[in-house]
C-alpha cells in the first residue's frame, strides 16, 4: 500500500479531470499530476537523498513533490517556512541529506546560505519546469507499507521540534477508512487554505484527490480573499481553522450582500471552536453542511467527526443534552476505537473526563528517533483529556499539560472558557494558571472583548459565579486586543503565560 495507488486509481478512473487550480482551464488533471509525480520521482533520486523537503507556502509543487517522493521511495517532509533562519537550518540539519524545493529567494537565504552538506537546493519554478516535460518512468514504487510518507515536525513549545512518523499504510488506512473513491461529482472543488507542513493539509489533499475533487490553493489565508475565492471558483468544500472561521464570519456579518451559495460542506478543526462563531455561521450560512473534525499529527488527522445532521440538531434543539453536543467533536470514525483513561490508565465511566486514548490502523504515534508511544495493545495516549457521554459523542477538553491546579483540584481551562464565551460582550477568551504561594496556581482569564462594548469586571466575575463553582471563578482577568494563535489555530498558552509572568507574581 502506498500513496502513489490512490493517484493511480484517479488517473485511471478520471485523467482528465482539473486535479489542481482553477476552472478555466489553467488547472492540471488527474493525468498530469501523475505525470508530473513520476518524472519528479527522478529527479528526486539523482542526487543521493535520503528525505524531499518543501520549504513553502501552498502551491502545485506540494502534490507533485508529495507523490513523487512516495513514487521514489522517499520520506516527504514539508517544513514550516514562517519559522526564524536558525530554527529552519536546524530542521534541515536533521533530515540531510535532503532534496528541498524551495521558494526561491528566501529559502536560498535561508539553506544556501547556511552551507550546510548533503543539502540539494532547487527552487519551486525550476521544480515545475523540469517535471513538466519529458518521459514518465515506469510504475515501480516501492508498496510496503511499513515505508515512511511523511515526517511532519511538531511545533516544538516545550522543547526541540519531534517528527511524528507517518508510514504509507497509516495514511492509505485513514483515506481508505474515510473516502469514497471518485465519490465526488466533477463540478465540485475544495479549498485548501492551511499550510502544507499541518496534517490536515496533507489529508485534505489525499483525500479529494481519491474522492475526485478539484484543488483549489489558498496559499496565506486573507477573510476576503477566501469569500472571494470561494465565489469565484465555485468551492464546494472546505476546511478552516477556528480563528479563519472567525474571520469569515466576521467578514460575512461586514458585507451582508456577500453569498456563498456552492458552499455544500465546509470542515473545521484544529483547535477550540467559541460557540458563539459556530452559532453564527450556522445561521449565517443554513445551506451549508457544518463538519467538526478533531484529529492529531500521530493519528494522521481526523480522529472523530461532529457531522451535518448533528451540528442543525444541536443549534435547534431545546434539549440541554443535544445542545451541549455542539461543544462536542461528534463520535469516533467506525475505524477507531476511543477510550478514556484515569491517570492509571483504567478506563472511566461515560460523563467522567480523563485522557484520551486512540487506538486503530492510521494511528501512528511514532516520533523518529524516540520510537512509539503506543501500549503494548496498541493504544496511543493523546495528552488530551476529554470525556464520552452517554451517546458515545467525545468531548475535547484541551491539553492535560495546560490542566490548571488550584488548591489541589484539576480544573480544565476549556470548563472556564466555554463560560466566558456565552457573555455577550466577549468575543474571544482564554483561561491559564498561574503560580501562586496559597494556591499553588490561580485561574487567569483573558478576553477580547467584543467590538464596540466596554469591559466591567465585575459584571465578568458574577457572570461566572452564576455558571461555574467558586473554586472555578477567574482570580484576575485581564483585556487583551487579541489572543496569540499560531496560524494553524492553536492556542499559545506559553505566549500568554510568557507574557503574563512579567505583571503577576506569585505573591499577587
Amino acid at each position: 500500500m502506498n500513496l502513489m495507488m490512490l493517484l493511480e486509481m484517479a488517473s485511471s478512473a478520471f485523467g482528465d479531470r482539473v486535479a489542481i487550480g482553477s476552472h478555466d482551464g489553467s488547472g492540471i488533471t488527474y493525468q498530469d499530476l501523475y505525470n508530473r509525480s513520476g518524472r519528479a520521482s527522478e529527479l528526486l533520486s539523482q542526487h543521493g537523498s535520503e528525505h524531499v523537503s518543501l520549504l513553502d507556502e501552498s502551491s502545485l509543487a506540494l502534490p507533485i513533490a508529495l507523490f513523487g517522493s512516495s513514487w521514489a521511495g522517499l520520506p516527504f517532509v514539508p517544513l514550516n517556512y514562517r519559522l526564524a533562519s536558525e530554527d529552519v537550518v536546524s530542521l534541515v540539519e536533521r533530515i540531510s541529506p535532503t532534496f528541498t524545493i524551495g521558494d526561491g529567494e528566501s529559502a536560498d537565504l535561508v539553506i544556501g546560505s547556511a552551507n550546510i552538506n548533503g543539502v540539494h537546493l532547487t527552487n519551486r519554478s525550476q521544480f515545475l519546469k523540469e517535471t513538466s516535460e519529458g518521459n514518465v518512468p515506469d510504475p515501480a514504487w516501492d508498496m510496503d507499507p511499513d515505508d515512511i510518507a511523511v515526517l511532519l515536525f511538531t511545533s516544538g513549545t516545550t522543547g526541540a521540534p519531534k517528527a511524528a512518523v507517518l508510514r504509507q499504510s497509516h495514511l492509505v488506512s485513514y483515506i481508505l477508512g474515510s473516502v469514497e473513491f471518485m465519490g465526488a461529482a466533477e463540478n465540485e472543488a475544495t479549498l485548501v487554505s492551511v499550510p502544507p507542513y499541518h496534517v490536515a493539509g496533507i489529508a485534505a489533499m489525499c483525500s479529494s484527490i481519491y474522492a475526485g475533487r478539484r484543488i483549489v490553493q489558498l496559499p496565506s489565508f486573507d477573510a476576503n480573499e477566501w469569500v472571494t475565492t470561494v465565489m469565484k471558483e465555485e468551492i464546494t468544500h472546505a476546511m478552516v481553522v477556528p480563528t479563519m472561521l472567525v474571520r469569515v464570519v466576521e467578514e460575512l456579518e461586514r458585507n451582508p450582500s456577500l453569498e456563498l451559495p456552492t458552499l455544500k460542506a465546509l470542515s473545521y478543526g484544529g483547535g477550540k471552536m467559541p460557540k458563539p462563531v459556530i452559532e453564527k455561521a450556522l445561521e449565517l450560512l443554513p445551506n451549508t453542511n457544518f463538519v467538526n473534525a478533531y484529529g492529531l499529527t500521530e493519528t494522521s488527522s481526523t480522529i472523530s467527526v461532529l457531522g451535518p445532521d448533528d451540528h442543525r440538531a444541536a443549534f435547534e434543539s431545546s434539549d440541554p443534552k443535544v445542545k451541549a453536543r455542539l461543544a462536542s467533536v461528534g463520535k469516533p470514525l467506525p475505524t477507531l476505537e476511543v477510550s478514556i483513561r484515569d491517570d492509571n490508565g483504567n478506563e472511566v465511566a461515560s460523563g467522567i473526563s480523563g485522557e484520551i486514548w486512540v487506538r486503530g490502523e492510521q494511528v501512528s504515534g511514532e516520533y523518529l528517533g524516540h520510537g512509539n508511544r503506543l501500549t503494548d495493545e496498541g493504544w496511543f495516549p493523546t495528552n488530551d483529556g476529554g470525556s464520552l457521554d452517554s451517546d458515545g459523542y467525545l468531548f475535547v477538553e484541551g491539553r492535560i499539560d495546560d490542566i490548571i491546579i488550584r488548591g489541589g483540584e484539576n480544573i480544565s481551562p476549556g470548563e472556564i472558557e466555554d463560560v466566558l464565551l456565552q457573555h455577550h460582550n466577549i468575543r474571544d477568551a482564554a483561561a491559564i494558571g498561574m503560580p501562586d504561594t496559597e494556591w499553588g496556581e490561580i485561574i487567569v482569564a483573558l478576553i477580547v472583548v467584543s467590538d464596540n462594548h466596554s469591559f466591567e469586571e465585575t459584571e465578568i466575575l458574577n457572570f461566572t459565579k452564576e455558571h461555574l463553582r467558586s473554586s472555578r471563578t477567574p482570580d484576575k482577568i485581564f483585556v487583551l486586543d487579541e489572543l496569540p494563535y499560531n496560524e494553524t489555530g492553536k492556542l499559545l498558552r506559553r505566549v500568554l503565560k510568557e507574557q503574563l509572568s512579567k505583571q503577576i507574581s506569585p505573591k499577587d
